[in-house]
This record gives structure tokens, sequence and C-alpha cells, in this order.
């Protein structure tokens, strides 16, 4: 896959640029799947950590939110598998409790898809990236995605028992 390079700029000061962008979305994105804002932040803190790391290479590419979005549903993933395993809950869709139980099913879920299907499912639903943009930052066609997407949308209402389309707020 050929990557466009943009023009070459001040790293320091293009990172400073971008990162105004690119943190409240990593942070809301990490919300998404965690559900906690404080670990929120640190997860979207270490994924722009790693960007500014690599900031000569990450600066140029095409798609560099798709990137740092990547790398911040990566890192939200690792959390959620750091954490115990809770038992299952009984999940209806009325009420504060049954969002948190729901995220926490969901997270579940995610966590038992495959690999690809989880990053295509949560780059496109959770980062709220184009079918373009997951694309590019998985290295794979867009066909792939879509196939991805749908296998992953599949599998998760029969892992949680309720369909998500009908809970506001959460995918």
């Amino acid at each position: 896959m050929d990557v466009i390079l943009a023009e070459p700029v001040e790293p320091d000061l293009d990172f400073e640029a971008a990162f105004d962008d690119l943190y409240p979305r990593a942070v809301r994105v990490a919300r998404r799947m965690l559900g906690d804002q404080a670990l929120a932040e640190d997860v979207a803190a270490e994924a722009l950590a790693r960007a500014y790391a690599r900031w000569r290479k990450v600066a140029g590419l095409e798609y560099r939110t798709a990137w740092v979005l990547r790398v911040t549903t990566n890192l939200a993933l690792d959390e959620l598998r750091r954490r115990k395993p809770t038992a299952e809950v009984e999940l209806s869709t009325e009420g504060a409790e049954d969002v948190v139980a729901l995220r926490l099913a969901l997270a579940a879920a995610l966590r038992g898809l495959p690999r690809r299907q989880r990053e295509a499912v949560s780059l496109r639903y959770l980062a709220d990236l184009s079918e373009q943009e997951v694309a590019a930052a998985l290295g794979v066609a867009p066909g792939s995605v879509k196939t991805h997407v749908h296998r992953g949308l599949e599998a998760l209402p029969s892992s949680i028992g309720v369909d998500l389309e009908e809970v506001p707020g959460v995918v």
C-alpha cells in the first residue's frame, strides 16, 4: 500500500497543532469503550505519547487520525483485558445501571471477536471513522472493512443478547 506523505513541517509545532484535534477524539473513543472518563484520558494520553514518539513518520501519514484512534482502541482493549472478568449480567435497556452493564457486556463481546473484526467495528463505530479511514488504518481494502464490520456486528448481539441499535449512546 502506498503511503502519501504530507509536506515536511517542523515536527514539534505540527504535533502541537494536531494534538488539539486528536486528543479529544481519542478521549471520546476510549470513554465509549471503557465507560470511565479518567481512564479514557489516560489511554488517550498514552496514545498521543506514542504518536509523538513516532511523529516524524506519523505526521506524514494520510490517515494519521485513524492511526492515533487505532492505537487508542488497542490500548483501551488492553485495559479491558486487564480487568477481572465479570459475571454475566441480565440486561434490559432502561436506567443508567443497565447502560453501564451493557457497556461492560459490549466490551467483553468485543474482546471475543477475532482481531480484525474487533478493530474494524471499534474504529468504524466507536471512533466514528469512515470505511476508507478504517481501511487505511488497518492496511486493508474498503471491501474487507465492510466484511469485517458486517461479521463483527452479526456476532455482537448474539454475544450480549441485546440489539445495540435500540440502546441510545452505546454504539
